[in-house]
């Protein structure tokens, strides 16, 4: 893509957006800013822009955008958005940072997407590239900006990208070698009209460009995998908790073994990986997929998966307190994620659930809150929903705050229980976003004693 000289409008000037404004600087357009978020908000990411001499609007799009010959958007700005829908109206084409950021990156992409375990799976498949020598490049949906390193990267460094449904959104182009697509559960519906078919086939585009000499990788035991993905034209790998796969990964009688021309090789068993419970044996036969199709040595990889870290804010241990453990979960932002949270610990469960609702029905997590959860703190914007769902089997009690319920739970709360942070929720009510949520969790756990 050779945009030298163009005028490009960016929506949006957080993370994505003002990588991408300053990488088109680079490359010789004339990048515009708009946002229509205040200053107070936007300060530190403005005084970057005025720092690169780029021009931006903030508090509202004004005509000026549409004086463009390309739009590029960020994932926070919607799909049918009053803007987006005039850009149409006046014949300007509207692509997603991603999709821009591709157009310049020569280094071998893996871009990893699903509703839930995208962080894990792009963590650890970093994390096992890291180990073969050769540069790694982790971005998109966590880490930097896509746009951030598109021009770093050199034919023989990889790219781990972690990819929402959001920034999927106006990809045109985009041909990862390696794309990988987890699950589809219910999420974000608020932003697909409250339509699991929209939401769903959100996530195909992952693949739709990729020819017979790319890969997509999904998820056998998912009946929502998008049909226009299964359709595409990648050679396709599977991966399986459930039943063997005849070219992929799968996990049966506690070992993970892969599958590949009618032949099978035991890679390791779940003692020997760093990740518990199905679904991160779910994420990790995506990984091993990976790995084995980038040629990487089963050595390196049953090391990695034996080393991994894990991730901050994804069932994170705290501290143990007079025998209560303390787990922040914070980036269970849907139903689902919650409910793999609780099928993770036999103790009993405090749980302190809510945040900004995004649609969510409680009825999927029913039983299993029934089965391991002592009491509930309803907390946030959707606490009275919460309340009013789950009280009528189980004791819920409403706070204001984290310091309120950690007090409570701290004194409520007896040796060998858990008291868990996994909101089901976002956290744009009280937080900046999950991970600031996460980290006042922590600090505030830190200081009970």
């Amino acid at each position: 893509m050779n945009i030298k000289n163009k005028k490009i409008s960016i929506l949006g000037a957080v993370r994505s957006g003002v990588a991408a404004a300053k990488l088109a600087k680079t490359l010789g357009a004339i990048p515009f800013v708009s946002d229509t978020a205040s200053e107070e908000k936007l300060y530190v990411n403005l005084k970057i822009l005025e720092h690169e001499n780029i021009k931006f609007e903030i508090n509202g799009h004004s005509e000026n955008v549409f004086d463009a010959d390309l739009i590029v958007t960020s994932p926070g700005v919607p799909s049918d958005s009053e803007v987006i829908k005039k850009a149409s109206k006046n014949n300007i084409p509207v692509i997603s940072e991603i999709e821009f950021a591709s157009g310049f990156c020569k280094g071998k992409i893996v871009a990893i997407t699903g509703t839930n375990g995208k962080t894990t799976t792009t963590s650890l498949t970093s994390f096992a590239l890291k180990k073969t020598g050769n540069k790694v490049y982790t971005a998109g949906n966590i880490g930097l900006a896509f746009s951030e390193i598109a021009l770093l990267a050199n034919e023989d460094d990889y790219v781990v990208l972690e990819i929402s449904s959001f920034q999927l959104d106006f990809v045109e182009s985009f041909k990862p070698f390696i794309s990988v697509l987890l699950n589809v559960t219910p999420d974000h519906l608020n932003r697909y009209e409250n339509n699991f078919e929209k939401y769903k086939n959100s996530k195909a585009p992952i693949t739709l460009q990729q020819t017979a000499d790319e890969y997509f990788i999904y998820n056998n035991d998912d009946e929502n995998i998008p049909l226009a993905a299964k359709e595409s034209l990648a050679t396709k790998y599977l991966f399986s908790t459930k039943n063997k796969v005849c070219c992929g990964t799968y996990f049966l009688n506690n070992n993970f073994i892969y599958s590949e021309n009618q032949t099978e090789e035991y890679i390791t068993t779940a003692e020997e990986v760093s990740l518990r419970g199905e679904h991160n044996y779910s994420n990790i036969c995506a990984v091993i997929t990976i790995l084995k199709l980038l040629k990487i040595e089963n050595e390196i990889i049953i090391s990695a998966l034996k080393e991994f870290p894990g991730v901050e804010h994804r069932l994170e241990f705290v501290r143990e307190l007079d025998g209560v453990k303390y787990i922040n979960d914070s980036k269970a932002t849907n139903v689902d994620a919650v409910w793999y949270a609780l099928q993770s610990f036999s103790e009993p469960i405090n749980l302190i659930l809510g945040g900004t609702d995004k649609g969510n029905d409680y009825n999927k997590i029913k039983n299993v809150v029934i089965e391991n959860v002592k009491k509930i703190y309803a907390i946030g914007a959707s606490a009275e929903k919460v309340f009013t769902f789950f009280s009528k089997f189980k004791p819920v009690i409403k706070v204001e705050s984290f310091e309120e319920c950690l007090l409570l739970a701290r004194k409520e709360a007896v040796e060998g229980e858990i008291v868990l942070l996994s909101p089901a929720c976002a956290s744009f009510d009280m937080f900046n976003s999950y991970e600031h949520r996460g980290k006042v969790f922590k600090k505030l756990v830190r200081e009970l004693d």
